[in-house]
């Protein structure tokens, strides 16, 4: 990005860098970390006690029930395609991760973490995951690109009973009509994404929206949540226009929503073919000439791959930002290391899911699907995602976070690039038990 080289700021490398802001972002935490110290004094007695208490409770290896003398991981995800930036190779790294601060073993046996590129094709993925669960014995397949290879591997978890953790596919109906006890939809959802941006958009008087949809089932279910937002919200859908998977030119798709006059242009598509959006909006002069865009599935790398002088003022809802406390920031560091950029919200999601997996199999003392999935239920979520459960539905609720991306002049340095506007309670986040459609969630 070019506004990175007008300041000699930026002229050191990363780590050197990110050295610096880690420790400033620590200083800024220590205040209240001081705060927080009389009171953990006062419970460190009685939590030795309770620690010692439900050590002694724990499986132990000598008792451990592990199918095949071995835990083995899939990660199905898009390896070439569009959306291999958010997901992909970051995405098998983060689940690596997650295995090592495991010492790659459970329960005294080994960790193992298979990869292949579901190339975005439903009969790929569905081909791969018979295989690994069949031939390969594979426990459990997290990852999952895009809604259709989501929803169908989902199923087939369930027809084989093993275990599906989905964290790059947003639709709704995971955890509604085709809910199923064998998956867990971990690191964001369509609801989340529109019950943290919408609002705030039409307040500030974006009333008219235009969609321009990725025409796949996600980019649909998208548009569906967002418009019913909006009607609660206040504001209104005037048209929309359909756009294919991997599609290279959007001049047509963009001349009819700069044409409807709509106050908001929401671009209900992800990874590659949003960069190419917002850039060709911004060719056609369509932000100049007074309408907004709304992202609705935007990630850190969409962010740097456009740079802060087009991306600047966005607003979009996040599960993860990399910078948000010394948690996600340890985490950050040692992704960065391999991949030479920060993690986005799923592949921080295949990291934080696939330790609440781990987690699970090491107090049920199996890798048994049902037991591990009930253990999973009982662990709560607060590592890089922050107050999370699993409910029954096979959502795991956590807060989200409504961001909006940074000038230029304030970014401190590399990839700093959101300011939290607000944290939007789990409660408030996701869908309401209430109102679920899933089979399994007991009705009163």
């Amino acid at each position: 990005m070019a506004w990175l080289c007008r300041s000699s700021s930026w002229r050191r490398t990363w780590p050197e860098q990110a050295e610096a802001h880690f420790k400033q972002s620590k200083q800024n935490e220590n205040t209240r970390e001081e705060t927080l110290k009389i009171g953990q004094i006062a419970l460190a007695a009685p939590f030795a006690l309770l620690l010692t208490a439900s050590t002694a409770l724990m499986p132990n290896a000598a008792n451990a029930q592990i199918s095949d003398n071995a835990v083995k991981i899939g990660i199905l995800t898009d390896m070439s395609g569009p959306f291999a930036d958010f997901a992909g190779p970051g995405s098998v790294v983060a689940a690596e991760l997650a295995v090592e601060d495991f010492g790659q073993k459970v329960l005294g046996k080994p960790v193992k973490i298979l990869s292949a590129n579901s190339e975005l094709k439903p009969d790929v993925a569905s081909a791969r995951a018979r295989e690994w669960f069949d031939v390969e014995g594979v426990d459990m397949i997290n990852e999952l690109t895009g809604s259709t290879i989501a929803l169908g591997i989902s199923q087939l978890a369930r027809e084989k009973n093993r275990i599906a953790i989905v964290n790059s596919a947003a639709v709704t109906a995971l955890t509604n009509e085709q809910c199923s006890p064998n998956t867990v939809h971990f690191a964001y959802d369509i609801y989340s994404i529109a019950s943290a941006t919408v609002e705030p958009i039409v307040k500030t008087g974006g009333k008219t929206w235009f969609f321009l949809t990725q025409d796949t089932t996600g980019g649909s279910s998208l548009e569906e949540t967002v418009t019913k937002f909006l009607g609660v919200a206040g504001g209104r859908k005037i048209g929309a226009v359909r756009h294919p998977l991997n599609a290279q030119d959007f001049s047509s798709f963009l001349l009819q929503a700069q044409a409807s006059k709509a106050e908001v242009i929401a671009l209900a598509n992800s990874g590659s073919e949003l960069i190419n959006t917002i850039k060709g909006a911004r060719e056609f002069g369509i932000v100049q000439g007074g309408q907004k865009l709304a992202a609705t599935n935007v990630f850190i790398t969409d962010v740097h791959a456009l740079g802060l002088p087009v991306a600047q003022g966005l607003l979009l809802a996040t599960s993860f930002y990399w910078d948000y406390d010394d948690q996600t920031r340890a985490f950050a560091k040692r992704f960065f290391q391999r991949m030479n950029k920060m993690p986005t919200m799923s592949q921080a999601g295949t990291y934080s899911s696939t330790k609440l997996y781990l987690n699970a199999i090491q107090q049920a003392g199996t890798d048994e699907p049902a037991a591990v999935m009930r253990k999973m239920r009982e662990i709560p979520v607060n590592d890089i995602f922050k107050n999370g459960r699993l409910r029954e539905d096979g959502s795991v609720m956590h807060d989200m976070f409504l961001a909006e991306v940074k000038k230029p002049s304030e970014s401190k340095a590399p990839w700093d690039y959101y300011k939290i506007l607000a944290v939007v309670p789990a409660e408030k986040a996701y869908q309401p038990m209430e109102k679920s459609r899933c089979s399994l969630v007991r009705k009163n």
